[in-house]
This record gives structure tokens, C-alpha cells and sequence, in this order.
């Protein structure tokens, strides 16, 4: 399905803003504070999931920082960032303690990984390097049942306390491994995030307020 090059960042209207008022300005999926159990990992595609682009046929390296981290620029000076509410979704789940990974086909993990390496997440007490939110990444091509395969091997977590967001249908397979997937349309959301949280706690019946 052809997709158009889109650059979204956290925030590219409002480049002088602090990084202390961007973060308070962060409001969390509803499901993080509802009192229900949470997934012990989210996993993550990158590709039109926390960005709307193909790292591997939009960009092109060598790949600079601006605005202070929130997009980067390629060889031809295309700006290139997340979807605005990437930001806060991975510091919601960073603050809740629940691990954080990415599943990519991509075919340049490497230039993928140098756009988390450059691009910034901020929060309260300052901005940090975006791949330092990731506790586990599968970043090359092939399928991504062996991505989580990879990933519960090297994690220890079980495939039903995973929850997968990405924009592909066709990567649904993996829910045979115990993953639950919710498919992201226009990039990940707090709205969709809450869906997935949804998705997976009606199918592993998690509908009871955790003790305590």
C-alpha cells in the first residue's frame, strides 16, 4: 500500500518550548491509571508505527539532530521525527515499569538505530536519547515471529504478557506465539494504545483491578 514520506515530530510548532512544559503537557493512555493490570512488555514496529516513514527507502544517512533532538535531518535535508504522541506513550511506560521493545523488518537496522540514537524524548528532568527507552530491540528483515522469539528469549517474559503494535496486518501471526497485536492505522496514539491494552486484557481476562 504506497504511503506518503510524512515528518510529524513531538512538537515542531513550538520549537522554543521547554522541555520541562512539553513534558507536563504529556497525559497518559487512560488504561495506565485505571487500576487494571498493564502487560509487562509493549513492543513496537518503527516504520509507520512510531514514525511516518520507511527508514530504509525515505532516508538517507548521514543523519543530523535538530531542534534540539525532536527531528533529525538526512543527507538532503529532509526532517524526519516521530508521530506526536510517541513521546509520551514511551515515557508513560517507562514511568509504569513496563519494558519497552521494537520489532522491525526493516532493511537498514543500522540507519534505524542511528534515528533512535539522535532523536529525543523529553520529560521532566530534562530529554533522553530515544533508544535508551528500549529494553529490547530485533531490528533486520524476516519474520516477526522470530523477532518475539528473540525477544522472550532474551527477556524471560512470557509472549501473553506482550502487547505488539504495528501497522502491518499480515504481522498478526505472531498472536499464534501468545502476543497480542493491535493494528496501528496513522501511527501509535494514546488513543491506540488504550485499544491494545483493551485487546489484551479481554483476551487473557484481565478485567479485575489489580490488589493493593
Amino acid at each position: 500500500m504506497p504511503r506518503r514520506s510524512g515528518t510529524s515530530s513531538l512538537s515542531t510548532d513550538t520549537p522554543t518550548t521547554t522541555k520541562t512544559s512539553l513534558a507536563e503537557k504529556i497525559q497518559w493512555p487512560s488504561t495506565f491509571t485505571d487500576g487494571l493490570p498493564l502487560p509487562k512488555m509493549v513492543v513496537f514496529d518503527l516504520d509507520y508505527t512510531l514514525w511516518p516513514f520507511w527508514v530504509d527507502t525515505h532516508v538517507t544517512g548521514p543523519l543530523k539532530p535538530v531542534e534540539g533532538g525532536l527531528k533529525v535531518k538526512d543527507r538532503y535535508g529532509e526532517g524526519y521525527g516521530f508521530y506526536n504522541d510517541v513521546g509520551g506513550v514511551l515515557e508513560a511506560l517507562k514511568q509504569n515499569n513496563i519494558l519497552i521493545g521494537a520489532a522491525s523488518r526493516t532493511h537498514a537496522p543500522d540507519l534505524g538505530r542511528e534515528m533512535l540514537k539522535l532523536l529525543k524524548i523529553p520529560s521532566a528532568s530534562g530529554s533522553s536519547r530515544a533508544i535508551d527507552y528500549f529494553d529490547h530491540m530485533q531490528i533486520y528483515p524476516g519474520d516477526k515471529t522470530t523477532h518475539f522469539k528473540r525477544i522472550q528469549r532474551d527477556s524471560g517474559i512470557e509472549f501473553e504478557e506482550m502487547l505488539f503494535f504495528d501497522d502491518e496486518s499480515r504481522n498478526k501471526n505472531v498472536e499464534v506465539l501468545g502476543v497480542t497485536m493491535q493494528l496501528v492505522k496513522d501511527g501509535v496514539t494514546r488513543d491506540v494504545i488504550d485499544k491494545g491494552v483493551q485487546s489484551w486484557r479481554k483476551r487473557y481476562g484481565r478485567t479485575k483491578a489489580l490488589e493493593g
